[in-house]
C-alpha cells in the first residue's frame, strides 16, 4: 500500500484462504448480501473456490489501513467445460462491512476486467448472479458494463425469508472492429 492510497489490490494465494473465510463469514453476518448464510462458510467451500480460483480464474483481495485482515475478495473461474472455456463464471464479491462505501467493490472489479483485457484474450464472458433487491450492487455492476441477462423468478431466499428473484447479469468483451 502506498502512503497515499490506503487500498491495496492483490492477486490472492491459497495462504488467504483462512482470511478469506473469515471475510466472507463477517459479511453473511452482517448484511446477509451473500448467497450462503455464515454457517455454509465451511473451509471446504472456502477452499474450493479459491483451488479453483487460482487454478484457472481470477482471485484477489484488496487490503485496507485499518483493517484487520482481508478488506475485499472477489473470484471467478472456468468451470472446465471447453464448449465455455470463454466465460469466467461463479463470480463473487465481498467487502468487509467497515469497507463498503469506499470504492473496494469497484477497485476489485475494475482490477478483473483489466486483467482480463490485457491478459486473458480467451475470455469472452463474466458472469455474475445478484439478489433483485441488491439495487446498490447492481448499479455498481451495470456501471462497469455488466448487462441483465434474464431473471430467475423466486431465486433466492432472502435473509427475511421472502423468495425474491436473482437476476443474472453478464460482462462482455467489446466486438473487435473489422478492417
Amino acid at each position: 500500500m502506498s502512503d497515499s492510497d490506503p487500498v491495496s489490490i492483490r492477486a490472492g494465494r491459497a495462504s488467504d484462504a483462512a482470511a478469506i473465510r473469515n471475510l466472507f463469514v463477517t459479511v453473511a453476518h452482517s448484511d446477509g448480501n451473500l448467497a450462503r448464510a455464515e454457517d455454509e462458510m465451511t473451509e471446504e467451500y472456502v477452499d474450493s473456490f479459491v483451488s479453483a480460483s487460482l487454478a484457472d480464474g481470477v482471485l484477489l483481495v484488496a487490503e485496507l489501513r485499518g483493517i484487520s485482515g482481508i478488506a475485499g475478495e472477489l473470484h471467478a473461474y472456468r468451470n472446465g467445460i471447453r464448449r465455455f472455456a470463454h466465460v469466467l463464471g461463479g463470480l463473487t464479491v465481498a467487502v468487509h462491512p467497515e469497507a463498503q462505501g469506499r470504492g473496494i467493490g469497484r477497485r476489485l472489479f475494475e482490477t478483473l476486467l483489466e486483467d482480463v483485457r490485457q491478459n486473458r484474450p480467451m475470455i469472452e464472458r463474466i458472469e455474475l448472479i445478484t439478489s433483485e433487491s441488491n439495487v446498490r450492487a447492481r448499479k455498481l455492476y451495470e456501471s462497469l458494463g455488466f448487462r441483465q441477462q434474464g431473471r430467475f423468478e423466486r431465486g433466492i431466499r432472502s435473509p427475511r425469508g421472502e423468495l425474491e428473484a436473482d437476476i443474472p447479469m453478464a460482462w462482455l468483451r467489446e466486438e473487435k472492429a473489422s478492417p
